[in-house]
């Protein structure tokens, strides 16, 4: 009897799993993520891919996680050659009025903007906010709309921006979808992360005070380099970041977190879901030529054509995706040539659909032929 009775379990067991095929591993892909933060979106760096979101595009006060922004209209400022890394910037009286996290600048105290820029990175200091706006554009509220400025360059709607460091006003405010792009946008600049991922920093006065990144991911979280934590009484706990491991760069953007650490526990969560759900599949990388263009009137018949940087294509774990790459190139090029100069594009697609383009470069530098070396040309057709 006793053998019956397993045996019909084991039956039903059978014909059970024959009728629902799912494995494990898929029943836990399937559960929806959940988070307690207000609004939250993980992206895809370099295709800006939304993984997972929720209430993207809710306005949610972004308390310091404003500066973001500030860093990246400071980062163009740079590269743009409109001030240097090493100007002198001066303290005004307004910086020095400002409360909330601060390095307690004096009026007319002065340091490197690359220092000052440090401050704001890793202190989240509100009075450096004001001296690198009123050093790059003159005063705070005209920074203030070179970052409104750059918000509307982007394409955001959700964002508006009171001022430079996130103290709360009326009518400042973000949402986690926009946060992203801007995060996405500083993702250009490699100067910017080097900012934002630095641990500590105890060069100033000295080490008076010493800074520690408020961003704890850059310690718990393997991959972390960037970017901002907040919280106010209004915001609660906010954190934009990005995690790069095994090619694969993701940006999370948490608002409105209401416990304490709680803007670190569930942008791990969300990373390890994306983490866990998507890989990256490499079809290109710097160190390979990918294809050779003819030269007109060059000193080399040919120029090697290959990206810049790695290229490739987010992929959920699991799925039998086919990944292809189409060179769209000219037929042939003009001499001179510069090293690093785009000649076309990589498109990938994904089982048939472009999911992405990539430029297409000179791995080399082909200078125009002199009258003479064209000339033995000339022959050496007629000659062969």
């Amino acid at each position: 009897m006793l053998f019956r009775r397993v045996l019909a379990i084991v039956v039903t067991f059978t014909i059970f799993l024959q009728l629902f095929p799912v494995s494990l591993a898929e029943a836990e892909a399937n559960v929806p993520l959940e988070t307690n933060a207000v609004s939250a979106v993980l992206m895809e760096a370099s295709t800006g891919k939304i993984l997972y979101s929720k209430e993207p595009h809710k306005r949610v006060a972004p308390a310091s996680v404003t500066k973001v922004m500030t860093l990246l209209v400071a980062v163009e400022a740079i590269a743009k050659g409109k001030v240097s890394w090493e100007d002198r910037v001066i303290a005004s009286e307004e910086a020095w009025k400002l409360g909330g996290s601060q390095i307690w600048l004096e009026p007319g105290e002065e340091f490197s903007l690359r220092e000052m820029l440090i401050a704001i990175a890793v202190g989240s200091a509100n009075d450096a906010c004001v001296a690198v706006a009123e050093h790059i554009a003159g005063s705070h509220q005209a920074f203030v709309h070179l970052m409104n400025q750059k918000a509307k360059s982007l394409g955001l709607k959700n964002t508006h921006f009171v001022n430079a460091y996130g103290l709360p006003a009326e009518d400042h405010y973000t949402s986690a979808y926009d946060m992203a792009q801007i995060c996405r946008e500083c993702l250009k600049y490699p100067e910017l992360l080097e900012l934002t991922s630095i641990k500590h920093y105890d060069k100033l006065r000295g080490g008076r005070p010493k800074l520690d990144n408020t961003n704890k991911l850059l310690w718990w979280y393997q991959g972390t380099d960037g970017f901002k934590t907040g919280w106010t009484s209004e915001a609660k706990y906010c954190l934009a970041s990005t995690v790069k491991r095994d090619g694969l760069r993701l940006i999370c953007c948490v608002f409105g977190v209401p416990e304490p650490r709680g803007h670190f526990r569930e942008s791990i969560k969300i990373y390890n879901w994306g983490f866990a759900n998507y890989a990256f599949r490499e079809v290109a990388s710097p160190e390979k030529v990918i294809i050779s263009v003819p030269v007109a009137k060059g000193e080399k018949d040919k120029v090697k054509v290959g990206v810049a940087k790695k290229a490739g294509v987010v992929v959920k774990k699991g799925e039998d995706v086919e990944v292809k790459t189409q060179a769209n190139l000219p037929s042939l090029v003009a001499a001179p040539v510069r090293k690093g100069e785009v000649l076309g594009e990589l498109l990938i697609l994904a089982d048939g659909k472009a999911v992405e383009k990539v430029p297409l470069v000179a791995k080399e530098s082909v200078p125009r032929a002199s009258f003479w070396l064209l000339f033995k040309k000339f022959l050496g057709f007629f000659v062969a």
